[in-house]
């Protein structure tokens, strides 16, 4: 059987269900500032579900994102808080892994926002900078195009540090990013210094496909889904948050589990849970990958 490593899931969503209040633009980060130390009890949970690494929540933690929020001058002392909640976490648990989350600039599943390419080099160097010191590995989030692979992937190597790149494939056809571009072609971009390649933020019925072409890039490879209904290409225009998706309710621990093992089957050694896949899943995920006997690292 394989050693798999097992990730975290959703952290945005579980700050809205637990903070009881509205999703905004900002609602993640903001979070931080109204409500200290709920991020750090989320990624308790996790931990205790199985999960060996935590992701910060940094994704939504960027310069262009804070314009309009009032928090602008907050940009360093958020991330730090960031990387504060998810340290405390691992050392109460005793053990564990740190990824720094890197999430798109400008909006997410809007390639067609990206930045031009130096630009974006710039803005991902300066936050992968400012979270190396804290984490063991940094993780480049729910990337949507080549363009956006190669600024994101050259920002974060330049801290020396291991970094994985994970695409948001489209939930109708796995085989595509959000963009419409192969993802072969982001596989073999991934070849150029990420030391794994994932994907994320997408149906867990389009990730076998996602997988397959994946695992060309010869690299360890996985992939963590979300519980929304389709995506579709409307969606973010004029700036919606979460709440214009629905989660689904078809989707019960048992049965992300189930579609998870699928994956490993299919040689998948990272996998996790992305926006409403919560510590309940990653717990049924943690007690099903055991009883198939797999080893979790």
């Amino acid at each position: 059987m394989a050693d798999v490593i097992l990730l975290d899931g959703g952290m945005g969503q579980e700050l809205v269900h637990r903070s009881g209040e509205e999703p905004t633009p900002l609602w993640a980060t903001r979070v931080m500032l109204d409500h200290p130390g709920m991020v750090q009890a989320i990624h308790a949970d996790y931990f205790a579900a199985g999960a060996t690494l935590a992701t910060v929540n940094s994704y939504a933690i960027h310069r262009d994102r804070l314009v309009g929020h009032g928090v602008e001058d907050l940009f360093e002392s958020l991330l730090a808080r960031a990387l504060d909640e998810a340290r405390a976490a691992r050392a109460a648990h005793g053990s564990g892994r740190i990824a720094g989350s890197l999430g798109p600039l400008a909006a997410s599943y809007r390639p067609e926002l990206h930045p031009p390419h130096d630009r974006a080099v710039a803005l991902y160097a300066e936050v992968a900078r400012l979270l190396a010191p804290g984490v063991d590995l940094l993780l480049c989030e729910t990337v949507a195009s080549l363009a956006h692979a190669r600024a994101v992937l050259e920002g974060a190597l330049s801290t020396g540090l291991p970094v994985w790149l994970s695409a948001t494939v489209d939930d109708e056809d796995g085989r595509r990013l959000r963009s419409g571009e192969p993802v072969s072609e982001f596989a073999a971009l991934a070849r150029d210094g990420a030391a794994a390649v994932l994907a994320n933020c997408s149906a867990p019925e389009a990730m076998p496909a996602a997988l397959e072409a994946l695992a060309a890039a010869d690299l360890p490879f996985g992939a963590y889904a979300n519980g929304f209904h389709e995506i579709t290409k409307d969606f973010l225009r004029d700036s919606p948050t979460v709440s214009s998706l629905g989660a689904r309710t078809d989707l019960s621990p048992e049965g992300y589990a189930r579609s998870v093992l699928g994956w490993v089957e299919q040689g998948a050694g990272i996998v996790g849970g992305c926006c409403e896949i919560g510590p309940a899943h990653i717990a049924e995920l943690a007690r099903q990958l055991r009883a198939a006997g797999h080893r979790i690292v």
